[in-house]
């Protein structure tokens, strides 16, 4: 079947009859967990509200002021999500989202321009797709492509657009398909005629999405960058339309805020920002060297005082301070508890005999509001309190099992 929504993409609000309604239940996320929860699934006579399909995402919007949470197509129907339920045979208002829709058609349409120009430019086939929710991708039947290439196919798809070349969409029975017409095939439980996109002189498909009319409607393509993907494919991702201004908002809002930060101009941040990084490596350097010589003081320390046990915290420690501390007070027969980090993200480990350490590690760990494990003589975990007196809890812990 071919619905109203493919015949009329630009169409934003129809009225349809319901030809059922039957209960159902759906998964979606409900305080950040998905459970499964009860609601309708609707069937109308026809519909604007896309159904998934083609690697295009369903449309949404509303049907009788309810909110439409999902379209999927069942065979030849149109199947709508709603929670709440309509009566069989009432004619229902559907209104769709429109800038949902928008984007939609002006990404699907700049797929099929970019895949017919990889093509024709280097004979790169396409082989899957992806609608993202800000950048779409598609995947290519080539082990990598070159800036050069990148830059070829950009430059022709955008010379098309300029051009305005018409998108026309034909209904073909599946045997009367001429045979210049691309196709990757039809899903399983494809019923009915066919529907064959067109950009005239340039491109034919099968494909069940929405359109633009016109190549001029989808104002510019941008073709972002090219990755490996899966078994010798290359991604070639890109934005279109409307998603080349957002694109173009957000980097020039980051650009400002650079230059107010570095207080230079943006043609000089990479620059700064290579010097900052440099500056930023040799600090850590000189950090972990300062850390490792505080450790190896606060081993002599604890070594001059004999005790049966220690405890060691610093809020701006590190895993080289803790191996380093480790390390110098292996040889002393000591149970050693040493935390690192702020209050509520930290780390501990515990060192000393096992029997000692697989009894306390546990308990200490809990204290602190931590996961981890032991092995051994050597109990490590993440916490989350390390505040003073969460520390001085687990220093009780400590002082009641050597008394």
């Amino acid at each position: 079947m071919v619905f109203e929504c493919q015949k009329s993409p630009y169409k934003r609000e129809f009225v349809s009859k319901v030809v059922s309604c039957s209960p159902c239940q759906i998964e979606r996320l409900v305080q950040g967990k998905k459970e499964k929860v009860p609601a309708f699934e609707v069937l109308l006579e026809d519909t604007v509200f896309f159904p998934e399909g083609g690697g295009q995402p369903d449309d949404r919007g509303l049907l009788n002021g309810i909110s439409v949470l999902q379209v999927k197509r069942r065979g030849k129907d149109a199947i709508h999500i709603l929670q709440e339920s309509l009566d069989v045979g009432a004619l229902a208002t559907g209104v769709i989202d429109w800038e949902r829709r928008w984007d939609h058609m002006q990404q699907h349409s700049g797929q099929h321009l970019i895949t017919a120009i990889a093509d024709a430019l280097f004979g790169f086939k396409t082989t899957s797709w992806w609608l993202g929710e800000t950048v779409s991708h598609i995947e290519l039947d080539t082990v990598n492509v070159s800036d050069v290439q990148l830059k070829a196919i950009e430059s022709q798809v955008n010379e098309k657009i300029r051009e305005a070349v018409a998108v026309e969409v034909k209904v073909y029975e599946g045997d009367a398909i001429p045979d210049q017409v691309r196709s990757r095939g039809l899903p399983d439980d494809h019923v009915g005629p066919v529907r064959v996109v067109s950009i005239l002189g340039v491109d034919s498909n099968t494909c069940c999405g929405t359109h633009v009319s016109n190549l001029s409607h989808l104002q510019f393509i941008k073709l972002l960058y090219a990755e490996k993907g899966k078994k010798n494919k290359t991604n070639l991702f890109f934005i279109c339309g409307n998603r080349v201004l957002d694109y173009i908002n957000r980097s020039l809002d980051r650009e400002r805020q650079l230059t107010k930060i570095l207080k230079n101009g943006p043609e000089d941040h990479v620059d700064l920002a290579n010097k900052l990084q440099a500056s930023v490596k040799l600090s850590q350097k000189t950090l972990q060297t300062l850390m490792k010589e505080l450790a190896v003081v606060q081993a002599e320390k604890i070594k001059t005082e004999k005790l049966k046990f220690a405890i060691v915290h610093r809020k701006d420690g590190d895993a080289d301070y803790v191996s380093a501390l480790i390390s110098e007070l292996a040889s002393e027969d000591i149970t050693l508890l040493v935390t690192v980090g702020e209050d509520n993200n930290g780390q501990m480990t515990l060192i000393g005999q096992e029997e000692v350490v697989s009894s306390l590690g546990p308990k200490i760990c809990s204290r602190l509001a931590g996961k981890g494990a032991g092995k051994g003589k050597r109990f490590q975990a993440k916490v989350t309190q390390l505040n003073p007196s969460s520390r001085q809890e687990a220093e009780t812990i400590l002082r009641e099992h050597f008394q």
